[in-house]
């Protein structure tokens, strides 16, 4: 869990997105990182036992910085007035897949899978998924996955209007392949997060999307 100031002090940055705020509250700052860093740490010891991937992970590994990179954004605001987790399932590829908590007030959610992979990643992932379409469509047919997930992410800005280069438009898995991240995502309650079992629970959720980290896993480890 995180302590409801904490979540306070993320929400009060977000109407106070400038550098006099910040040092006038950086007390608070200190309290919340360390908080941030709590958190994480508890999600890490429920997650590692149930994926080995993740045992290499630290803290550090699976924090965001509060700054933003502001410079290609109209938007100027300098701190990001959200939460992120990232756990990534290896630390050695730039883009790998992994799990993600999300805590923004009204839009918290928690996902995993990979988004948006480089270009000879997402081959990669394509060529996987039209020689093992069955693999993944067993993964998606889990009940647990449809209950608590429903299915990969889908949106305008995720998915090709046609088919990729040198795929058949109907070929059997083309829904998939026409897909340009490969994500499943749930929305989750804010006050989940000062839930005493917090990290318990999303790790109950989470560890549901394991194997479809492995599946994403095998195909960037294929070798060509």
């Amino acid at each position: 869990m995180i302590q409801a100031s904490a979540l306070q002090f993320i929400d009060d940055l977000k109407n106070n997105n400038n550098k006099e705020w910040f040092h006038e509250n950086k007390k608070r700052y200190d309290l919340f990182k360390k908080e941030y860093q709590t958190l994480i740490a508890a999600l890490l010891h429920e997650m590692k036992p149930q994926d080995a991937s993740l045992e290499l992970l630290e803290v550090k590994h699976c924090t965001f910085r509060i700054n933003r990179d502001i410079r290609f954004s109209k938007d100027k605001s300098p701190y990001k007035s959200n939460i992120g987790i990232w756990m990534t399932t290896d630390r050695n590829r730039k883009n790998a897949p992994g799990y993600y908590i999300h805590y923004e007030k009204g839009s918290s959610f928690i996902a995993a899978g990979i988004h948006c992979p480089e270009p000879e990643d997402l081959k990669k992932i394509r060529k996987e998924i039209a020689f093992f379409q069955e693999d993944l469509e067993e993964i998606l047919a889990n009940p647990s996955f449809k209950k608590e997930y429903g299915s990969l992410d889908r949106d305008e800005s995720n998915v090709l209007k046609k088919a990729p280069k040198d795929y058949d438009p109907n070929h059997p898995a083309i829904e998939f392949l026409k897909l340009k991240s490969f994500t499943a995502t749930q929305k989750i309650n804010d006050s989940l997060f000062t839930d005493n079992d917090f990290a318990k629970k999303m790790a109950q959720k989470l560890i549901i999307l394991k194997p479809l980290t492995v599946f994403l896993n095998r195909a960037l480890e294929t070798i060509e």
